[in-house]
């Protein structure tokens, strides 16, 4: 019988991590969450966030105030461990795992049998036998799945995070979980973890299968948004509305194609895809064309925004958001930020920045002397060209006939 669980530490105090560890401290278990970036580690202990999300900041400082939550840059003893660090990928696509590898290197030092370590972090195919193979090495006192005979000291387990960004407090607490264990032991000891907040099902599988249902989950979406893309391309070759189109295809009643847009960003539907083609090249052709229809969108959009700009002396271009998706303030892997860096660098005129889930100019655009960050009225009421690039709720409320002499680049369909 295993010791209920009392003590929990997250590995990476980010977008996924911080609400995780939230969440978990919120049902009576004490929380130390793990960041290498000490300003986050001070935030979070005054009670403050990092990141916006609906209803974070008031569940933080509940939890902190109770003393269920607290965070440091060194890993503690704990029960267990919820490694949720970034997954990025290097040259070429190949995915980059040296912040599992480091996390691993991290908590190593103060496991203790009967420890269970979960990894979160969306990873390629393998990666959580990688990480058994990096904790073994740096504890041989131990043992680990499933090179041990019998019970493990220490139990392993994949569970990718399926949260959508603004929701993601609800979701966490009322998706199903994919539970990956190492062996079938490691994935019962998970779903102990995840029954202490989670009211979703619990589905029991093996890390690999996992970690691929992960990436199939957002490669499955790529795909269906490259096909929509396409479609925004041929429309635009064929002088067709795209939106009309796609509502009247969408009137059968077994076809349901998705929406357009700039491009895709975040970091899962842009990123994971390419895992899949890094472990199997030959055989994704069809995922790696999505890839290279999505990632191309926003070259595209650039190139319309520049002939729409040789119309005139002195252009002035408002580019409407840099969110990756509407009504947050993640920037990770934008096309719009993408679209808005390119535009500022090729001199064509004046930008004009708008973004309302931001306070300032981020870091990407600050020493672009051709642009200023501004609200949406200040950006629309002097540029000749508005181009909307991502759909955040302010921007339904503008006023059309505020339009009515610009030449507007609508990729979300605002205004369609």
């Amino acid at each position: 019988m295993n010791a209920p669980i009392e003590t929990v530490s997250v590995i990476g105090l980010g977008y996924v991590g911080l609400p995780t560890a939230a969440v978990v401290a919120s049902r009576n278990v004490q929380v130390v969450g793990v960041e290498i970036n000490e300003s986050v580690v001070e935030r979070i202990n005054n009670g403050e966030v990092h990141i916006v999300e609906p209803d974070l900041d008031m569940l933080v400082q509940a939890t902190v105030a109770m003393g269920r939550l607290r965070a440091t840059t060194t890993p503690e003893k704990a029960q267990v461990y919820v490694i949720a660090v970034p997954t990025p990928f290097k040259g070429d696509h190949v995915p980059d795992l040296s912040y599992v590898q480091a996390a691993a290197e991290k908590i190593a030092p103060v496991l203790d049998a009967g420890a269970l370590v979960i990894l979160e972090s969306t990873s390629p195919v393998g990666t959580t036998e990688q990480l058994v193979g990096w904790l073994s090495d740096a504890r041989p006192d131990l043992t680990f799945p499933p090179m041990s005979q019998g019970t493990p000291d220490v139990n392993v387990a994949y569970c990718p995070e399926r949260i959508l960004p603004g929701h993601v407090l609800r979701e966490l607490v009322d998706n199903d979980r994919i539970i990956g264990g190492i062996s079938p032991q490691c994935a019962e000891r998970a779903v102990e973890f995840y029954r202490i907040f989670m009211t979703g099902e619990c589905l029991i599988t093996n890390a690999r299968t996992a970690e691929l249902a992960k990436l199939t989950e957002n490669s499955f979406r790529d795909v269906n948004i490259a096909f929509a893309n396409e479609l925004s391309l041929i429309s635009d070759k064929l002088d067709v509305d795209v939106w009309d189109l796609i509502g009247l295809a969408n009137r059968h009643p077994r076809v349901d194609i998705l929406r357009p847009g700039p491009g895709v960003g975040g970091h899962c539907i842009a990123v994971d895809p390419w895992f899949i083609v890094a472990s199997t090249p030959k055989e994704a052709r069809l995922i790696r064309m999505a890839r290279d229809v999505n990632d191309a969108k926003p070259t595209y959009v650039v190139e319309k925004a520049i002939t729409a700009a040789e119309r005139f002396k002195n252009p002035v271009i408002a580019c409407m958001g840099l969110s990756y998706k509407p009504d947050i303030d993640d920037l990770r892997e934008s096309p719009a930020l993408d679209i808005t860096e390119t535009l500022c660098d090729s001199k064509v005129g004046e930008i004009l920045v708008v973004e309302p889930n931001v306070d300032a100019m981020p870091p990407a655009l600050a020493d672009k002397k051709n642009a200023t960050f501004c609200d949406a009225a200040t950006a629309i009421d002097k540029a000749d060209i508005v181009v909307l690039l991502v759909g955040h709720r302010a921007f339904k409320e503008i006023n059309r006939n505020t339009l009515n002499q610009k030449v507007v680049i609508d990729t979300q369909g605002l205004f369609a």
